[in-house]
């Protein structure tokens, strides 16, 4: 799971069971359903089928962060400067900001976690929005502790 020296709130390495189980509805986007295989949790996400090709059997890695900078947040660094003030534009279209968590991974979108299901005692889902592409994490509420309603999420994932 994720430490406390990073903004990765969860990740894991999901086998995705299924695409597209409920038929196709749209030109360049499909669903996965996936299993993770440390966590036991169940995923069904949205994605670009161009920019991110997957089939069924194959595993991915895939985190949540609550930002792309590398260090957590509100950390200071070793001239006294915030990393939050230094790490603003950590992603720029021109190349000119900071490398951040984005280089690591093949696939990022930039979300909000809308709703939060409590299910029983130990299952709870989360659901988040990434500009209409939608995901559902259920599992044990031990590993999304990190995850709050309301809070921007990047979803980062690759092969």
């Amino acid at each position: 799971m994720a430490s406390l020296t990073s903004n990765i709130i969860f990740d894991d390495i999901f086998t995705i069971e299924a695409i597209d189980k409920d038929g196709k509805k749209f030109d360049r986007v499909s669903r996965l359903a996936a299993k993770s295989r440390n966590y036991g949790m169940d995923l069904t996400l949205d994605y670009n089928v161009e920019l991110f090709p997957l089939s069924v059997g194959q595993s991915v890695a895939l985190a949540l962060a609550s930002s792309l900078a590398r260090g957590p947040a509100g950390s200071q660094g070793a001239d006294g400067v915030e990393e939050e003030e230094r790490d603003r534009d950590v992603w720029r279209p021109d190349g000119k900001g900071r490398r951040g968590l984005e280089d690591d991974y093949d696939y990022v979108m930039y979300g909000k976690v809308y709703r939060f299901d409590p299910g029983n005692q130990e299952t709870v889902t989360a659901y988040a929005s990434f500009g209409g592409l939608l995901m559902s994490l259920s599992g044990s509420f031990r590993h999304m502790a990190n995850v709050v309603l309301g809070d921007p999420v990047y979803l980062l994932m690759r092969k």
